[in-house]
């Protein structure tokens, strides 16, 4: 095999690896919508249901500033951070959560 032949052969071999590679990349399936579960609007309504915890949710489009409560049933309650009862029941929260830990 001459030197003109392994060079062609390694251009050919290059030149198919190249088709492959990008017809391999092409066929990738990247999800076409992504789902969030977080607030995307929040309730300055008060809370009538047991509640069993929070957490606190920064606003990233598409979700907002919320509380998110926890219902003792499961449920998820988003609340308005600046609503005014708002605070008074994550401080109740965080009492009933210190008093459970000392029990």
């Amino acid at each position: 095999m001459s030197v003109f032949q392994s060079r062609t052969l390694s251009l050919v071999l290059l030149i198919a690896m190249c088709v492959y590679l990008t017809s391999v990349s092409a066929n990738y399936r990247r999800p076409t919508k992504v789902t969030t579960s977080c607030c995307t609007s929040v309730s300055d309504f008060h809370i009538k249901f047991r509640l069993q915890g929070y957490h606190i949710q920064n606003a990233m489009p598409p979700c907002v500033d919320a509380i998110v409560f926890y219902t003792v049933k499961g449920g998820k309650i988003c609340s308005d951070p600046k609503a005014p009862w708002v605070n008074k029941r994550k401080q109740y929260l965080n009492v009933m959560k210190k008093q459970r830990r000392h029990v």
